[in-house]
């Protein structure tokens, strides 16, 4: 009987001491699965930059510091505000084409732009990820992702500030392997965020 009301005792205790620890609300970091298609403009990206689509050497999210993220917002910031958004059509007088902006770009140009910027400043291309989501309209759009020991981040030409992935009002389709530039996978839980921003 003393066995058991011990045993009551403890449970109540530790019930009481788990419903204080509060559940992580979102994933700090994208949940990547299976390989997946490459988008035809990155492809075509490839076959003229060989050397930016291979291996990478992936030792682990970057450790971000304050001088690292000083560097992150400026190079988001320098290329939101340099470069002139226009479509491929208006640029090339044809759909996706993703290369280096000069004076203008769409959305894939201003994050190839912004992770050549931070490769040229010391992050691994490995933490630096080219990543396709979905507008809360349905129109597809591409943004860089950040990989970093704090979670996820995006640099995004739509907006001025770089903000967890979940914090964003997008869902998340694929992005470049970690390992592999040329590569991709995709995003296992991308479409929870969509969700979640619209609450």
């Amino acid at each position: 009987m003393r066995i058991k009301g011990i045993f009551v005792a403890m449970t109540a205790m530790f019930a009481m001491a788990t419903a204080a620890i509060p559940a992580p609300s979102r994933n700090a970091s994208m949940v990547t699965g299976n390989a997946t298609s490459q988008p035809i403009g990155h492809y075509d990206f490839c076959q003229i930059h060989r050397n930016e689509c291979g291996a990478n050497r992936n030792s682990g999210p970057v450790e971000m510091t304050p001088a690292r993220w000083s560097i992150v917002r400026s190079v988001n910031a320098t290329v939101n505000r340099t470069i002139t958004p226009m479509t491929d059509k208006e640029i090339y007088g044809k759909d996706e084409v993703w290369a280096y902006p000069t004076t203008a770009g769409d959305c894939e140009d201003f994050a190839l732009l912004k992770r050549r910027m931070l490769i040229q400043r010391g992050f691994s291309a490995a933490d630096l990820l080219m990543t396709v989501v979905r507008k809360p309209d349905g129109e597809g759009h591409a943004v860089l992702t950040l990989r970093s020991a704090e979670g996820d981040f995006v640099l995004d030409n739509l907006a001025s500030d770089v903000k967890p992935w979940f914090a964003t009002p997008y869902s998340f389709v694929k992005r470049q392997s970690s390992y592999n530039a040329g590569r991709w996978v995709t995003i296992e839980n991308g479409r929870d965020v969509l969700v979640g921003a619209l609450r």
